[in-house]
C-alpha cells in the first residue's frame, strides 16, 4: 500500500472519529460511523492473506449491522419524538437498541465474537487502531447518551463481558487474541461504570488506552506474537516459568 494511500485512509479514520465525536444529530453520528468503518477496511485487508480478508469481512459484517442498528433506532426515535438529536434519545425501543448496537460496535459480550476473530487475522499495528481509536466514536456516543441509555442492557452486557474477557484469555497462546478478551473485559467494567457515572468511564477509558497503547508497541518492536515468544523476547528469562 503506498504512503499517499494509507495517508488518506487514516485521515478518514480521524476524520470519521472527530465527526461522530462532534456531532449532536444522528445521522452526522452515522455518518462518521460509516467513514470509519470503510476507512479501517483496507488497513485490515493490506497484507492479502486469507486470514487478513476473512477478519476484514467478519468486522464489515458486524460493523454493518451495527450501523443499521443504529439507523433504525435513531429512525424510530425520530418517528415517536420528532427529535434527530443525539441528547433527545426518549423512546425507551429505541433506547435498548441503540444500547446494544453500541454495544455490538464495541465488542462487548454476547456480541464480542468478531474481535478476537479480527485481532488474530490482522497485524499488530492494526490491531492497536481496532483496540483503540476504533473504541472512541461508539464510546463517544455512550458518554453522550449515557443518562438516556438503557441501563438494564448496559449492566447486564458490561458484566457478561467481563465474566468472558476473564475467562477467555486463560486458554489462549496467541497474544493478540489475549489482548482481544483483556479489551472486552476492559470496555465491559467501562460499560459497567458508565451506568453510576460518566466521568468515571472516560477515565477508565483514558487509563485503558494508555496501557494498552505501550503493551502493543512493545509487542510490535519486539516481534512478539505468541506466549513462547515471551521468553526469547524477554532480556532475562525470567517470564520462562510463566509461559
Amino acid at each position: 500500500m503506498s504512503p499517499m494511500i494509507t495517508s488518506i485512509l487514516i485521515l478518514s479514520l480521524a476524520t470519521g472519529t472527530i465527526i461522530t465525536m462532534a456531532s449532536f444529530h444522528w445521522l452526522l453520528a452515522w455518518m462518521g460511523l460509516e467513514l470509519n468503518t470503510l476507512a479501517i477496511l483496507p488497513i485490515i485487508s493490506k497484507s492479502h492473506h486469507p486470514r487478513a480478508t476473512e477478519a476484514s469481512t467478519k468486522y464489515f459484517l458486524t460493523q454493518a449491522a451495527a450501523s443499521a442498528l443504529i439507523l433504525f433506532s435513531s429512525v424510530m426515535n425520530a418517528q415517536a419524538t420528532g427529535q434527530w438529536g443525539i441528547l433527545q434519545l426518549e423512546d425507551p425501543l429505541a433506547q435498548t437498541l441503540l444500547t446494544m448496537a453500541l454495544a455490538m460496535k464495541l465488542g462487548l459480550a454476547p456480541a464480542h465474537f468478531w474481535l478476537p476473530e479480527v485481532l488474530q487475522g490482522t497485524s499488530f499495528k492494526t490491531g492497536l487502531i481496532i483496540i483503540t481509536w476504533q473504541k472512541l466514536a461508539p464510546m463517544a456516543l455512550l458518554l453522550l447518551t449515557w443518562n438516556q441509555a438503557s441501563m438494564l442492557t448496559l449492566t447486564v452486557m458490561g458484566s457478561l463481558s467481563v465474566i468472558v474477557g476473564g475467562l477467555g484469555g486463560l486458554n489462549q497462546t496467541q497474544l493478540r487474541k489475549i489482548i482481544a478478551f483483556s479489551s472486552i473485559a476492559h470496555l465491559g467494567w467501562m460499560a459497567t461504570i458508565i451506568t453510576k457515572s460518566n466521568k468515571l468511564a472516560l477515565l477508565n477509558l483514558t487509563m485503558y488506552i494508555l496501557i494498552s497503547t505501550p503493551m502493543m508497541l512493545s509487542l510490535i518492536f519486539s516481534s512478539t506474537k505468541t506466549t513462547q515468544d515471551l521468553t526469547t523476547s524477554a532480556p532475562s528469562p525470567i517470564l520462562a516459568p510463566l509461559t
